[in-house]
C-alpha cells in the first residue's frame, strides 16, 4: 500500500467519523426540538384545563428557556473537563433522562408549581443537549463551522415538524397529558441511546483545513477572557435583542392566530390556519440555520446578519399588519422564522471565530445565556397585547428591534471584531 492511498483511506475515515458525529448530534437536537416548539400546542389546552392565565402558564416557558441556557456554561465545562471521550457521552446522557423526566412531570401537573417543576427539570436536559451538540459541531468542522452548526441547530428547529400533527392528535383524543407523557419518555429514551455514540475530535486528530473565507481568531481565549471582551457583551446584546423576538413568535405563534381569527380556518388538504403554519414555520426555522450558515462561511457573519435581520424586520411588520388572512398568516409566520432561525448558526460561529476553538463549547454556553435572558421578556408581549387590545404594538416592537441589530452588525460589530482580532493575533 502506498503512502498515497494510506493518507486518502485516512482522510475517509476521518470524513466519515466526524459526518456520522455530526449526524448523531442533529438527531438528538431532533428530538427535544418539541421542548421549545411544540410548547405552543398545549397553552390553550392548559387554559381550558385549569382556568390559569396564558401569562402564568407561558411563564413555565420562559423558565424552561431560563434554565435550557443559564446552566449551559456549566454543563459545557463539564463536557470540556471530561474530555473528548466520556464528556459528551455523559452530559448528553444525562440531558435524555431529565428532558423525559421533564415531560411526564407536565403530564401529571395539577398546579402552577408542578408545571414550573416541569420546565426546571426538562430545561436542565435540554441544555445539556443542546450546548454539547453545538459544542460538538464546531469542534468538529473547523473548515465550514458556519453550516454545521446550521445543520444542528435545524434539527432543533425543525425537529417539531415532524410532530406537530401526531402532538395534536394525542391532544386532540386522549388530552394535553397523554402527549405529555408519551412523547416525553420516547424522546428522552432515544436521547439517551444516542449519547453513547458520540465523542470529541482528539488533539491533533483534525488535520490543517483550507483557509476559511470569514475572519477567525488564531488563538483560544478562555472564558475568563472571553467575559472582558467588549466584542462578546455586544454579541451578547445583539443575541438578547433578535432572540425575543423570536421566542415571542415561537410561544405566541398559537394565541396570535386565536386572536386574528384564523386558527381554525381549514387552508390546505385539510390542515386548519395554526397546523400548516406550524409545520411549515418549524420547516423554515431549520431550514434557516444551514442556509445562512453557509451564506456567511461565504460573505461573512455581519453581512448575513444584516441581510438575515433586515428580512425579520420586514416580516414581524407584515405580519402584524395583514396576518389576519389565513394564507398571509401562514406565509409571514413562515418568513419570521426563516429569519429568525439563523441566530443559532450565526451567533456560535461568530462568537468561535472571534475566541477559537479550544474552550468553545464554554464559551458559547456563556453566549446561549441570552437565549435565557431574553426568554422572561416573552409574557412582556402580552402585557403589551393586554394593554393596547391587540398585538400590533408588540410587532412594532419587534421590527425596530430586528432593524436596530442590523446596524450593530454592520457599523459596530464588524469593525470591532476586526480590531480586536488584530490586537490579539
Amino acid at each position: 500500500m502506498t503512502v498515497a492511498s494510506t493518507v486518502g483511506a485516512g482522510t475517509r475515515t476521518l470524513s466519515a467519523t466526524r459526518w456520522s458525529q455530526l449526524v448523531t448530534v442533529i438527531l438528538c437536537m431532533v428530538l427535544i426540538a418539541n421542548l421549545q416548539y411544540g410548547w405552543t400546542l398545549f397553552v390553550n389546552p392548559i387554559n381550558k384545563q385549569y382556568g390559569w392565565s396564558i401569562a402564568a402558564i407561558q411563564f413555565a416557558y420562559s423558565i424552561f428557556i431560563a434554565l435550557e441556557t443559564w446552566l449551559t456554561p456549566i454543563e459545557g465545562w463539564i463536557v470540556d473537563y471530561l474530555g473528548p471521550q466520556r464528556g459528551p457521552k455523559l452530559v448528553v446522557a444525562l440531558g435524555g433522562l431529565f428532558v423525559g423526566v421533564g415531560w411526564v412531570i407536565n403530564s401529571v401537573a395539577d398546579s402552577l408549581t408542578m408545571l414550573y417543576l416541569g420546565a426546571v427539570v426538562s430545561g436542565i436536559g435540554g441544555g445539556a443537549i443542546y450546548a454539547t451538540s453545538v459544542g460538538h459541531a464546531v469542534k468538529w468542522f473547523p473548515d465550514r463551522r458556519g453550516f454545521a452548526v446550521g445543520l444542528t441547530a435545524a434539527g432543533y428547529g425543525a425537529g417539531a415538524a415532524l410532530t406537530v400533527i401526531p402532538i395534536r392528535y394525542v391532544i386532540d383524543t386522549s388530552g394535553y397529558q397523554s402527549a405529555f407523557l408519551w412523547f416525553g419518555l420516547f424522546q428522552g429514551g432515544m436521547v439517551f441511546v444516542l449519547a453513547w455514540l458520540l465523542r470529541a475530535p482528539e488533539p491533533g486528530e483534525l488535520p490543517a483545513m483550507a483557509a476559511p473565507k470569514v475572519m477567525q481568531s488564531s488563538r483560544s481565549y478562555t472564558p475568563v477572557e472571553v467575559l472582558q471582551s467588549p466584542v462578546f457583551w455586544l454579541l451578547y446584546a445583539m443575541f438578547v435583542m433578535v432572540s425575543a423576538s423570536g421566542l415571542m413568535a415561537a410561544a405566541q405563534i398559537a394565541p396570535i392566530a386565536n386572536d386574528f381569527g384564523v386558527a381554525n380556518t381549514v387552508v390546505l388538504l385539510g390542515g386548519t390556519t395554526i397546523t400548516v403554519a406550524l409545520i411549515i414555520d418549524n420547516v423554515a426555522n431549520g431550514a434557516a440555520r444551514p442556509l445562512f450558515g453557509w451564506i456567511s462561511d461565504n460573505i461573512g457573519r455581519e453581512y448575513t446578519m444584516a441581510i438575515a435581520f433586515a428580512m425579520g424586520g420586514v416580516a414581524y411588520w407584515l405580519l402584524g399588519s395583514l396576518g389576519t388572512a389565513p394564507w398571509a398568516f401562514v406565509v409571514f409566520a413562515a418568513m419570521i422564522f426563516l429569519t429568525w432561525g439563523e441566530i443559532f448558526s450565526l451567533f456560535p460561529s461568530t462568537c468561535t471565530d472571534s475566541f477559537g476553538p479550544k474552550f468553545a463549547t464554554v464559551n458559547l454556553s456563556l453566549l446561549y445565556t441570552a437565549k435565557g435572558a431574553s426568554a422572561f421578556l416573552t409574557p412582556v408581549a402580552n402585557m403589551i397585547k393586554d394593554a393596547t387590545g391587540s398585538w400590533h404594538m408588540v410587532f412594532l416592537v419587534t421590527t425596530i428591534m430586528n432593524f436596530a441589530v442590523v446596524g450593530l452588525a454592520l457599523f459596530v460589530l464588524k469593525p470591532m471584531r476586526r480590531r480586536a482580532m488584530a490586537a490579539g493575533n
